[in-house]
């Protein structure tokens, strides 16, 4: 239970810095594509994990 918890805020931490640098750097196409790409990892993370502590 404790690693989900830990797993759910480093995905969501990882998603909001992403989401924070996707907007910040949004005239460089290839920033973009990096940190949509790591968003959506911090994205998969953190589902995975709630999905997990709850079943």
């Amino acid at each position: 239970m404790i690693i989900s918890i830990i797993g759910m805020i480093i995905g969501a931490m990882v998603a909001a810095f992403g989401l924070y640098y996707l907007i910040k750097e949004k005239h460089d196409k290839e920033s973009c594509k990096i940190y949509g790409i790591i968003s959506g990892i911090g994205g998969i993370v953190f589902a995975f994990m709630l999905l997990r502590l709850i079943l």
